[in-house]
């Protein structure tokens, strides 16, 4: 029979093992997110819960000194006594301090002093000085820094074809060559005068021998000229030896310009377009509408207009204004008259008589005025070819004094912008910066005073024909002469600074002129 077999078909249940390698590798790592798990936080003052002052001074020891807060022990039974037996001459003597003058008009300064005047600078322009032309006016810009002259002649010369220049420098410039200027206008005529802008530090008016009135801005180097009058039967027909800004009353930031002449003329003159100036107002001098005093009926004047040599305006009333006359005389005048001139027709504007008062003459032309700058009541500074200067007050027609400052003539004279006792004076002799102390000449009145300070302004004896004193930098004065050279000069504080009751002895002196 069959054995039994060694394998067969069978079912078994199945067997399950479980992976080490994914337990392994679970327990390695974790699972990752882009945000963090919560945050535990939490509250915690800066402040301790209990606070306690120390102080940094140490105790009182024993046998320390008393502390000095404590109430001093006195004896203001005698301290009462004290105070009562001086009271009077206490009161007495604040009194006196408060009544003192000896401190007025102090301040203290604390720039350095300048003890003497010195030349800063000689300026000249050599192609003007090789055709032998003059300085026949020095001009500050509005900032005080640019200094600017004109060059023309005063004496016999072919004025009507003669090139003549305007130049300018800048003080505060580094590297300054007193030989050449910062900027060379060339003019076709003469330049008798310039003035410039009070607010535009670049722009400065001229006046012609041809009668002409130019305008130049310094900045545009390429073409200066801004505004002219060209050559119509409004300009005038004599040299323009003054011009002058006039504000304008309905434009506060604009000014118009006014020019005088020896053609009796005094015109004021408006900006139009295409560069024209054209006349907007206009006085003339007429000899017959003059007022006359009774010291001035033995002067013969001629039945026509009257040569103005020079213009000064009141720093009080905008409308009141001195000339100066071909004549000898001044003239007080108000741009308000009504009055018409008596002169032919011609003028595109009709011209009025501004003359309201003539005062007593010099012994020659006037060739120049100056207001002052400070007194109430009006006083200004005449001087001619007399070599006199006379101290008018406008309320009355002599003079308060003259003074005979020169043997030949004296061209320009100017008031101090910051001393009310001084001036400076220009002369023939080739001197100038004579500045008599006015306060001197309370009880001096006609009286002969010589100059505190005379400068020479050349080694010639060449005449001095204008000067300036700088209203911005007020140490500075320039001055021109007929060499063709304009100096600076460094004014010494005794020139710069209001000394006690200045202004007290110049209206002492107007005070006792009119009682």
């Amino acid at each position: 029979p069959p054995g039994p077999t060694m394998f067969a078909d069978g079912a078994a249940p199945g067997a399950d093992v479980q992976s080490l390698w994914r337990s392994a590798r679970s327990t390695r790592c974790e699972a990752k997110s882009c945000q963090t798990g919560r945050i535990a936080t939490a509250e915690a003052a800066a402040q301790s819960p209990a606070g306690q002052d120390a102080a940094v001074q140490t105790e009182q020891g024993q046998g320390a000194p008393q502390d000095f807060q404590q109430e001093a022990q006195g004896d203001y039974t005698g301290l009462l006594s004290f105070l009562q037996r001086v009271e009077d001459t206490v009161i007495k003597e604040l009194n006196k301090n408060w009544k003192s003058h000896a401190f007025d008009g102090f301040e203290v300064n604390w720039t350095e002093q300048n003890e003497t005047v010195l030349c800063l600078h000689t300026l000249s322009y050599p192609e003007a000085q090789d055709q032998n032309l003059q300085v026949t006016s020095v001009s500050w810009n509005a900032t005080g820094s640019v200094l600017a002259c004109s060059y023309g002649r005063l004496d016999d010369g072919d004025w009507s074809t003669e090139k003549s220049y305007v130049c300018t420098w800048n003080l505060d410039r580094r590297g300054l060559n007193p030989q050449h200027p910062d900027l060379v206008v060339d003019v076709p005529s003469s330049v008798m005068c310039l003035a410039f802008h009070p607010s535009q530090p670049s722009m400065i008016a001229g006046g012609l021998f041809s009668g002409e009135l130019v305008v130049w801005d310094t900045s545009r180097t390429e073409d200066p000229v801004i505004w002219r009058t060209g050559m119509t039967d409004d300009t005038h027909t004599d040299p323009v030896y003054q011009v002058h800004w006039l504000p304008d009353s309905k434009h506060r930031q604009h000014c118009r310009l006014l020019s005088m002449s020896t053609d009796g003329k005094i015109l004021v003159w408006r900006e139009e377009q295409e560069g024209r100036l054209a006349l907007a107002d206009g006085f003339a001098v007429v000899a017959q509408q003059i007022p006359r005093s009774t010291q001035l009926r033995k002067l013969a004047w001629a039945e026509a207009a009257v040569g103005v040599t020079s213009l000064s305006f009141s720093p009080l009333d905008p409308h009141v204004f001195v000339v100066g006359v071909e004549g000898g005389c001044c003239l007080r005048c108000s741009t308000a008259a009504p009055a018409l001139a008596l002169l032919p027709p011609g003028s595109s504007v009709p011209l009025r008589a501004p003359a309201e008062l003539a005062f007593s003459p010099h012994a020659g032309p006037v060739y120049s005025v100056s207001c002052s700058p400070f007194h109430r009541q009006n006083l200004f500074l005449s001087c001619g070819t007399d070599g006199q200067v006379h101290l008018h007050s406008m309320l009355q027609t002599q003079p308060l004094f003259a003074l005979q400052l020169s043997q030949k003539y004296l061209f320009c004279v100017r008031w101090s912008p910051v001393r009310p006792l001084v001036f400076a004076a220009a002369s023939g002799e080739g001197k100038y910066l004579q500045e008599p102390p006015l306060g001197h000449q309370m009880k001096l009145a006609g009286s002969t005073q010589k100059p505190t300070v005379s400068l020479k302004q050349a080694l010639s004896h060449c005449p001095v024909y204008c000067l300036e004193f700088n209203s911005k930098q007020t140490q500075l004065l320039a001055a021109g002469d007929a060499a063709g050279t304009v100096k600076v000069w460094q004014l010494s504080s005794d020139f710069t600074e209001q000394g006690p009751r200045e202004m007290h002895h110049l209206e002492q002196l107007a005070s006792e002129s009119t009682d």
